[in-house]
């Protein structure tokens, strides 16, 4: 499994009293083709203005959630561990969930894909190259990157896994993709 994420979620007592809810690793995680690759899901929500209300977790265990988040104006936080491409070969684009891809760009590179999504990619250990149809960047940690629903891929050409926290906002769709 991934290396476990500590998640703490703070939320309200009976009588109205700031407190912590939850306290440990993320529940929400799922396994990529190695078992040190994959990601955590650290909380989700449906709508924005987002509601803060209730108890409940907005990651549990055992659910995958759609890219863009299901209802209008949702998020996602989620942090990704990224394997040396010299360990896995990337998942196809088409297999992904909620992404939209091209086989020409899938030609290129398997993890081409797009999203209907603003993202915030914040490089926490590592580094990788963050790859458009015409340009690429190499990432830091440190670095930041503002995914703004274009297709793009990751490419993790390093010899040491490269995570990154994302938090994905429901967008409009640009339309002028070819």
């Amino acid at each position: 499994m991934p290396r476990a994420v500590r998640r703490v979620v703070t939320g309200l007592t009976a009588d109205g009293k700031s407190t912590i809810i939850m306290d440990g690793p993320a529940p929400q995680v799922s396994q990529g083709a190695d078992p040190e690759g994959g990601s955590t899901v650290l909380w989700v929500t449906r709508s924005s203005p987002a509601s803060n209300t209730g108890s409940e977790d907005a990651a549990p265990a055992g659910v995958r959630n759609s890219v863009p988040p299901a209802d209008v104006g949702g998020s996602i936080l989620r942090i990704v561990d990224f394997l040396p491409a010299s360990r896995v070969t990337p998942a196809p684009a088409r297999t992904m969930s909620g992404v939209h891809h091209s086989d020409d760009r899938s030609a290129r590179y398997a993890g081409f894909h797009m999203t209907d999504t603003i993202d915030y990619a914040l490089v926490l250990e590592g580094e990788i190259y963050a790859v458009l149809d015409e340009a690429e960047t190499l990432l830091r940690a440190g670095d930041v990157l503002i995914q703004r629903g274009t297709f793009h891929a990751w490419d993790n050409r390093s010899d040491k896994v490269c995570r990154i926290a994302f938090v994905l906002i429901d967008a409009e769709p640009l339309t002028n993709h070819v």
